[in-house]
Parts: C-alpha cells; structure tokens; sequence
C-alpha cells in the first residue's frame, strides 16, 4: 500500500502514526496492497479555504477527503478487492487539538489525528454519517478500527470517542 503523509502545517505532528492507523484502517477494510493514499497536513487558514471553497462553510473543519477511484471494499471474504488511488485525507491540527481538549475524554491532538485519519479513510470508502443509521455504522466502524489499532499497539486506556460532527 502507498501511502504518503505531507506535514504542511508547521506543526509538529506523529505522521509514523497517522501512516500506520492509515495503514491499518485499510487494511482491515481489505483495500488492495496496491492502492494508494495521500495524506496532508495544513493549517487553519489553509483548511478554511478548502472548506469554504468545497463545503462552501465558513471557518476551519478537522478533516476534508477527496475521493478519487471510489474504491469501495469487496462485498464478500473472498472477492478480489479493487485497486486504485483511494484520494486524499487533509487534517487539521490547530482543530484536532481544540476537539481533544474539549472532548469528553480528553485526548492529545494526535490521538485526534489517529481518529480523523480513520474518519477521513471511511469517508474515501463511500461511509457517510449524513443519516442517524450511517452514522451509528460509520462511527461504530471508526471505534473498532481505532480500537484494533491501538490493542495492537499495546496503548492503554479509552480511545478517543469521536469528536467529529
């Protein structure tokens, strides 16, 4: 799997971790090992700008995807998976770390990145949480992968519950 990571921000962020949760996520969701994904990093003003220019909504979001192949995973165990360019993910540090700080559990910016990279990675599969049903499949999705992630990590303690709207 091709997966760059472009840290645009000026801050400092884990990108090894973000390229392995990227990497698991897709994994778990049986993506072929040759697909590929990008990664970027940007910083607040930056991440207004895609917004306004594609959601047309004001202020910085904490993560934007951009589909590309729309690739999906194979409906059964023993289907072929597709391979293609996934697209892009683009977070948002400046926001990650307010959303952790003012989550339930609060969390380090980039255990927020960890669960944003996951939520973006759903998004490029086709995943939405538009509807009350998407979004308890898509966030329940989100959690297992996050959880998977960091028991094979051997992290402790409660993964970040998602703070992204």
């Amino acid at each position: 799997m091709s997966i760059d990571v472009n840290n645009e921000s000026g801050t400092e962020v884990d990108e090894q971790a973000i390229l392995d949760i990227a990497r698991y996520a897709l994994t778990r969701m049986r993506i072929h090992p040759l697909s590929e994904l990008s990664v970027i990093v940007i910083d607040e003003d930056a991440m207004e700008q895609l917004h306004i220019q594609w959601m047309d909504l004001p202020g910085p979001t904490d993560v934007m995807s951009f589909p590309m192949d729309e690739l999906r995973p194979p409906s059964k165990d023993d289907d072929e998976p597709p391979q293609g360019l996934l697209g892009d993910i683009v977070l948002c540090p400046e926001v990650a770390k307010k959303q952790g700080e003012e989550a339930p559990t609060q969390h380090s910016m980039d255990e927020e990145l960890q669960l944003l990279t996951v939520h973006g990675v759903l998004h490029l599969l086709g995943y939405d949480h538009e509807e009350p049903d998407e979004k308890a499949e898509m966030f329940g999705l989100q959690a297992a992968i996050v959880d998977g992630w960091r028991g094979e990590r051997g992290l402790t303690g409660p993964s970040p519950a998602p703070t992204v709207s």
